[in-house]
């Protein structure tokens, strides 16, 4: 059985969502947040010394990283589905994505949101992040134009892994109203039999 230790506002719900697409039988292990501080709870160290959400829990194997639990329950149990054909060129295409979503894309839009907490003390940064916000969010609305999903004709787990970083952008006051192949994308996506409403608040990106 599948074991997902599952943190309220963070990305585990895109683990949740990838089973839910699948349509794999899982277990669900909530953990909390403190009310106060927005961190995870102790109890999650028990679980794996980081104490972060998502951990994935897959007969004897034990993995943490959201990327990187994605990857091995599609590997594992996707039997072909959301993803394109190894070897192709659209496999390529794919991979980069998925891994897009969680290096170059999410840099900016986090520092966006921890620095939108500093008020004038984020002066300086400010232009830079907005800049490179501005560069990824245009890369994204580009690639997707003439297109419904980032790679082939069907959703795959890329268009899930990028969802997370896009629909969090409005919350750091990334306004999405000049890209709207996006916007057309996020509609697409949550409309997916298997979508699970994403976390709307910002501290859910860290964990």
């Amino acid at each position: 059985m599948i074991v997902v230790h599952h943190l309220n506002d963070s990305r585990s719900q895109r683990i949740l969502w990838l089973l839910e697409e699948l349509g794999l039988p899982y277990e669900i292990r909530h953990y909390a947040r403190d009310a106060t501080t927005r961190l995870a709870p102790p109890e999650l160290a028990a679980v794996h010394p980081l104490g972060k959400s998502p951990v994935l829990e897959d007969g004897p194997l034990k993995l943490i990283e959201s990327g990187a639990i994605i990857e091995s329950i599609i590997r594992r149990h996707g039997a072909g589905r959301l993803q394109p054909a190894a070897g192709t060129s659209d496999f390529e295409a794919y991979n980069q994505w998925l891994h897009y979503a969680e290096g170059s894309a999410m840099l900016p839009l986090m520092l966006k949101l921890y620095t939108g907490r500093l008020g004038e003390a984020a002066a300086p940064l400010n232009p830079r992040i907005e800049s490179e916000l501005a560069n990824h969010l245009g890369f994204v609305d580009r690639s997707l134009q003439g297109r419904e999903w980032l790679v082939g004709e069907r959703p795959t787990i890329a268009d899930v892994a990028a969802y997370t970083y896009i629909a969090h952008a409005p919350e750091g006051n990334v306004a999405l109203d000049a890209y709207p192949a996006i916007r057309a994308w996020l509609a697409r996506i949550e409309a997916l039999p298997g979508f699970v409403p994403m976390p709307k608040t910002a501290i859910g990106l860290a964990a």
